[in-house]
């Protein structure tokens, strides 16, 4: 079986294609942020990171305010600091969890206002 090309637009340039092969991040790199969105994609973290948007919080907080177990809720957790999306603080016998930076908010309040165009 012969296959025929089926890419009918101008080529670009060998030069342009090198360049644009420069230009892409190195494998690690594109590994990392693709562990990256993959913390973003389950709806418990997306409403967990909301939440902390509003204000710090500990697991049992966060827990009441979305209607899900402790368990639940520090399971998901585990996740969003492995990414580094959240951080958290110990105040006497309690543990609170915050956004990490203001990266975080800003990636999710763009996402947001994208899907909603």
């Amino acid at each position: 079986m012969t296959l025929t090309p089926t890419c009918t637009c101008e080529k670009l340039e060998t030069t342009e294609i090198v360049y644009v092969q420069d230009q892409l991040p190195a494998t690690e790199a594109i590994e990392k942020l693709s562990e990256f969105f993959a913390a973003l994609k389950d709806p418990t973290r997306l409403r967990i990171l909301h939440a902390l948007f509003v204000s710090s919080m500990c697991v049992c907080d966060i827990a009441s305010t979305l209607g899900m177990s402790q368990s639940a809720i520090s399971h998901q957790l585990k996740i969003l600091r492995q990414a580094a999306l959240v951080r958290y603080e110990k105040r006497g016998k309690s543990v609170f969890y915050y956004l990490a930076d203001d990266h975080v908010h800003s990636i999710i309040n763009q996402s947001y206002t994208h899907i909603m165009e």
